[in-house]
């Protein structure tokens, strides 16, 4: 009988593939998908942390009603009661001959009414979360939403739980960034102001970037998460810029650009402090001024180089439900003396960047995708590691020492390198003295 093993392969084995043959057990859309316990956290779109369906109430003042069968309302009422939003959840549940009949689209304004006339203080905006169901139905929601919006008086903005999409042009945690700022309205455009468009929750607040854009002359840095009201939302219309913190936002800043006429410019997540260093020398350039980042730099570098001599050899498995590009990651800890067994996660073309430099580094750490049917055969205490990088990755290694780096607050440039670095150091050491 032949042994049954989990799917893996090298960087080195996938670099000389090269990044249009990639292996079909790491695409999620050429077999079926496993949902073990290490992927139901962030599968779903409906996810723990900033899913659809709270990413959707990231506008302040603003309600949700679901519309879809119980089941798919079930783990809403759940983490809602978990995250202190349950307020702000209501559910139309479709029965069988809403399912057949779509006899719920006509009656979704009127829900909206009902939900609006039931709350003290009238909401700022009720956003409607659609499920599976609708998108097999083909529902024009956008249509159904001008109706709710003329009964209700309020704006009704449709964002789409679609599990099916995920593979496509416009995933759900795409579109749903483009529908939260949809409501935005041209204004005169204010020179000194920008926006940070990638994340549902703020960055650390001793990120670096607040002071580097103060330092070249934004006054007012706006995040949907730090915004107090209604009004200071629809203020971000005004800015000159908007910084693209997240790829999954780019939709959402193509929106806003071809709307309100706001430019964009693209800033990455790096844990690599030399590589940070680039981007903002580079940003530098594109806005026409000087970035003076040593004090920054200097700090992480101070960090990254106790840690090497502290932790030098130790080894690491990454996984994908953490705040950061698993990859880059990796390759950011392997320069820093770790050595990274295993990483877990779904790999894509745009990933090969980080592949390339890793597979001259670290030619032997093996690469999972936690949704490949064949984890079902993986087994920890095979591949021992000293310290795990995310949920997913905590699940597979019990022994090993955790840290799960999945905080709504958000960390970004050297602040989150010293971050992550010092959370490593907090980890091992509780681990070594209990």
């Amino acid at each position: 009988m032949t042994e049954r093993k989990p799917y893996a392969i090298t960087v080195q084995d996938l670099v000389e593939r090269g990044r249009d043959d990639i292996p079909a057990e790491l695409i999620t859309s050429t077999h079926l998908i496993y949902n073990s316990p290490a992927a139901l956290a962030f599968n779903s779109p409906g996810a723990q942390g900033f899913g659809v369906k709270r990413a959707g109430l990231s506008i302040p003042g603003s309600v949700m009603l679901l519309v879809g069968p119980g089941c798919c309302g079930r783990n809403t009422t759940i983490l809602s009661e978990l995250g202190g939003y349950s307020d702000r959840f209501f559910f139309y549940i479709m029965d069988e001959t809403d399912i057949v009949t779509g006899r719920h689209l006509k009656k979704i304004p009127q829900a909206v009414c009902e939900v609006v006339d039931s709350l003290a203080e009238k909401p700022s905006v009720v956003m409607i979360c659609m499920t599976c169901v609708d998108a097999l139905l083909g529902t024009d929601m956008e249509r159904v939403c001008r109706k709710a919006e003329k009964e209700a008086g309020l704006p009704v903005v449709p964002c789409y739980m679609y599990a099916l999409t995920r593979e496509g042009r416009k995933p759900p945690m795409v579109d749903v960034r483009r529908a939260i700022y949809s409501l935005l309205e041209k204004q005169p455009r204010r020179r000194r102001t920008v926006n940070l468009l990638g994340y549902f929750a703020p960055l650390q607040d001793d990120c670096e970037i607040y002071d580097i854009l103060r330092g070249v002359g934004f006054t007012q840095i706006n995040e949907i998460s730090r915004c107090p009201d209604f009004a200071a939302y629809k203020a971000m219309s005004q800015a000159n810029v908007n910084f693209i913190l997240n790829p999954e936002s780019r939709l959402a800043a193509q929106d806003m650009e071809k709307r309100l006429g706001i430019p964009s410019v693209e800033l990455t997540r790096l844990y690599q402090v030399a590589q940070i260093h680039k981007q903002y020398q580079a940003l530098a350039q594109v806005l026409g001024t000087e970035i003076d980042d040593s004090s920054w730099h200097e700090r992480a570098q101070a960090v990254v180089g106790k840690m090497r001599e502290k932790y030098s050899g130790t080894t690491v498995a990454i996984g994908e439900m953490q705040n950061g590009n698993a990859f880059e990651m990796a390759l950011a800890l392997t320069r820093y003396g770790f050595v990274i067994k295993e990483i877990y996660a779904n790999l894509g073309p745009d990933d090969f960047v980080y592949l390339r430099h890793l597979a001259a580094l670290s030619p032997d750490t093996e690469v999972y995708s936690n949704l490949s049917p064949s984890m079902l055969y993986y087994q920890g205490q095979d591949h021992p590691v000293d310290v795990t990088i995310g949920k997913d990755a905590a699940y597979y290694h019990e022994q090993a020492a955790h840290l799960h780096w999945d905080e709504d607050i958000q960390p970004f440039g050297y602040a989150g390198v010293i971050s992550l670095l010092q959370g490593l150091d907090r980890v091992l050491s509780e681990r070594k003295h209990p």
